[in-house]
């Protein structure tokens, strides 16, 4: 025996606390107020759950919130110390077996990686707090599941053409289906980007919209001035003249929400064996106006033209980044209409 710990015994110390979720920092007798004496006593889901609603954006909020009470119904009263990583590993299992299945439904596999994203985000403001120390958070220990490759590709002209042809001709208000599919299809913008836009994100001298879509990122995004003609026109006959009003509307005046986009897509699969077989949605609209970009106009265009923010590859794509000038150049030759921005040839 010596007065000296081995490496391998300290290997194993560190492996113990760390199962026990004990931060060895805690365990050192200091005025510091990191350790244990001092940190406050760790909350319950239930009293959690509220304060980080109100931290979060509106937008995570909405999409953390179902998983937030699938949480706060299996563990609301616990301190979230005392949940651990196989605990919420096997719920967020559950939450893949029970998942609602949809159209584009995937197994469940996105579900249980959005349950885990859910809970994380919870424990990061927690230790944002220092309410719990990083070796003390279960949800840092919980590997989210890998995503399936996506099954979306563009869609061929003629494809597209039939499906334009079917949104426009049939359905109680082909108008506005007409115009949301042409929204997408010019500015390749999310599903709520479109539902977020207002009268006051149209910018009619430069033949731009404001695009606010998810993470809380802004952008303004080239429209064809047939485009914007369609876009004023439409608020003059269904908008109540408020700028800061949703945009758009149904013929009663009422706002749209994501239904429409289900009783869009339902149709245009009912009347399109190769819809249906495929599963279109809005999001293939994306997908096929951003893969022409590509295609046409580079790497650097077709990332700025879907609004793709820098990540962890941000020192790269500094010298790769392209400006509102060449995606308006882009959707010029897209749409086949002069931009006010477009480069001149």
């Amino acid at each position: 025996m010596t007065d000296t710990a081995t490496t391998t015994e300290l290997d194993a110390a560190r492996l113990l606390l760390a199962r026990m979720g004990v931060d060895p920092v805690d365990l050192l007798d200091t005025d510091d107020n990191t350790t244990t004496a001092a940190r406050a006593p760790v909350p319950t889901f239930t009293e959690w759950i509220p304060v980080v609603t109100d931290l979060v954006t509106a937008m995570t909020a909405r999409s953390y919130g179902s998983y937030w009470k699938k949480a706060e119904a299996a563990w609301g009263p616990r301190a979230m110390n005392e949940v651990t990583a196989s605990e919420i590993k096997r719920m967020s299992e559950t939450v893949r077996e029970t998942a609602v299945v949809r159209s584009n439904s995937r197994g469940g596999r996105n579900a249980a990686e959005n349950f885990v994203a859910a809970v994380r985000c919870l424990y990061r403001h927690l230790e944002n707090e220092d309410l719990i120390s990083v070796r003390a958070n279960p949800a840092r220990r919980v590997t989210k599941p890998r995503r399936n490759a996506s099954t979306r590709r563009a869609l061929p002209d003629n494809r597209l053409a039939e499906l334009n042809d079917i949104v426009a001709t049939t359905g109680d208000d082909p108008e506005l289906d007409a115009l949301i599919c042409r929204i997408h299809e010019e500015t390749a913008c999310r599903r709520g980007g479109a539902l977020a836009l207002r009268p006051r994100d149209l910018d009619r001298t430069q033949c731009m919209i404001r695009l606010r879509e998810k993470g809380g990122t802004e952008r303004w995004q080239p429209v064809s001035p047939t485009l914007m003609r369609h876009l004023v026109a439409h608020h003059d006959e269904r908008g109540t003249g408020d700028p800061g009003e949703q945009l758009l509307r149904y013929a009663s005046g009422k706002p749209i929400t994501s239904r429409r986009y289900d009783h869009l897509f339902n149709r245009v699969r009912r009347h399109l064996p190769w819809a249906a077989s495929l599963l279109v949605s809005a999001h293939w609209l994306r997908h096929t106006t951003l893969t022409w970009v590509e295609r046409n106009f580079g790497y650097a265009v077709a990332r700025a033209y879907a609004g793709h923010t820098e990540g962890n590859d941000a020192a790269t794509t500094t010298y790769i980044k392209a400006d509102t000038a060449e995606v308006a150049t882009a959707l010029a030759a897209l749409t086949g209409e002069p931009h006010p921005l477009a480069k001149k040839q």
